[in-house]
């Protein structure tokens, strides 16, 4: 025992250092987020909420204008901004250049039918069938792969968040079918969470959506408002399942869905807009502490009854970090300064610039050979 115990004490010793050194640079790293988030000034804050859309696909005078006077968070690539390979890469770059805080550089890319980088004009990349597909083989190993495959295609334009995997458990009903892995919870929890971190292994970020969970509705809420019919329990035991297992797994991004619940909320408040789902129920209850984004703001779910005011009130009220395509951007910074207390602001910046500075510091892009792999296909043979 006296001959081990110079070995233990040093042993001892290694750790206190190491945890000493973490602690100082995590102290560091938590003092240099207050330093710039005590510079900023108020609109530039409420600028880091907002995650944008815009018709360009290049950066010309108009777009460096709409950059500087907004100084939002982020962007969402839509079609408008996809056209050739080299051309989409360049207005990235020209876009991160725009900022002197990193950018999110998000897109919807989930396979099958929402997958924006098919767009390309020039390059096709490898097609990733639907998420329903995939959800027959029951695989986690190849969920794993194909979420590496979605993250290594969007790295080589130098997108750093995708809008993907689905959480949804389609039913009979769903208007999410193709979109979703099944109708097994455990299952569907079991792939999204490995796609997830197949895509977080090429260093991008994955966003699970959309929470409480699209997948027993059929009513799509780009065009009207889902209303789900369940108590706590039954989401608890069906729904909340998927999303559990990410947060189990540090999902850092949530998407939160345009879809009600009355037996929760006592009225039609969609989830994104409600602090009983999004602070009550997924950061309490389930104890998630990453960022919370909205699906698209513009979607007629919300916006055929609320004005915009309305929901960007409710939004940032209920716990909403992110606003994902606002209406009127400029308009809603105006509100948000204008009604919004300080210390909420404050609250979801300080998340933002942390999850920044955690997580898209290594933005390096992967060569244009990456969206086409041979070995990609040799996954993809997998799926009957």
């Amino acid at each position: 025992m006296k001959k081990l115990f110079p070995w233990l004490f040093a042993f001892f010793l290694i750790i206190l250092y190491f945890s000493l050194q973490i602690n100082t640079t995590t102290n560091i790293e938590k003092n240099e987020i207050e330093e710039t988030l005590n510079s900023m000034t108020l609109e530039e804050k409420i600028g880091q909420m907002i995650i944008i859309y815009e018709t360009h696909n290049t950066v010309n005078e108009e777009v460096t204008a709409l950059f500087n006077h907004l100084k939002p968070g982020g962007i969402i690539l839509n079609k408008e901004n996809i056209t050739t390979f080299e051309q989409t890469k360049k207005y990235i770059e020209d876009i991160k250049n725009l900022s002197n805080i990193p950018l999110i550089i998000s897109v919807d890319q989930e396979g099958g039918s929402v997958q924006r980088l098919q767009l390309l004009k020039d390059i096709v990349p490898t097609y990733i069938p639907s998420m329903q597909k995939i959800g027959t083989q029951k695989d986690p190993a190849l969920a794993y792969e194909i979420g590496k495959i979605l993250g290594q295609q969007a790295k080589t334009l130098g997108i750093n968040v995708l809008y993907a995997p689905v959480c949804d458990i389609a039913t009979s009903n769903s208007s999410m079918t193709d979109r979703s892995f099944g109708s097994d919870p455990e299952i569907v929890g079991n792939l999204c969470t490995n796609i997830g971190k197949g895509i977080e292994e090429t260093g991008l970020i994955a966003t699970y959506k959309h929470f409480p969970g699209h997948g027993d509705t059929y009513v799509d809420s780009h065009y009207s408002l889902p209303v789900l019919d369940k108590t706590y329990e039954e989401l608890e035991n069906f729904e909340f399942i998927p999303f559990k297992e990410a947060i189990a797994n540090d999902a850092k991004m949530i998407m939160i869905g345009h879809l009600a619940d009355p037996k929760i909320t006592n009225d039609t408040t969609p989830a994104s807009l409600s602090k009983v789902f999004i602070t009550d129920i997924l950061k309490d209850k389930l104890n998630y502490k990453g960022l919370i984004i909205t699906d698209a703001l513009n979607m007629r779910a919300l916006t055929d009854n609320y004005t915009n005011e309305e929901i960007i009130s409710l939004a940032i009220n209920a716990g909403v970090d992110l606003l994902l395509m606002p209406n009127h951007p400029q308009e809603a910074i105006t509100y948000i300064k204008e009604n919004i207390p300080v210390e909420r602001i404050d609250e979801s910046v300080r998340k933002i610039l942390e999850f920044k500075k955690k997580y898209l510091k290594n933005e390096e892009t992967l060569d244009v050979s990456y969206l086409n792999l041979p070995a990609y296909q040799e996954i993809l043979n997998k799926i009957n």
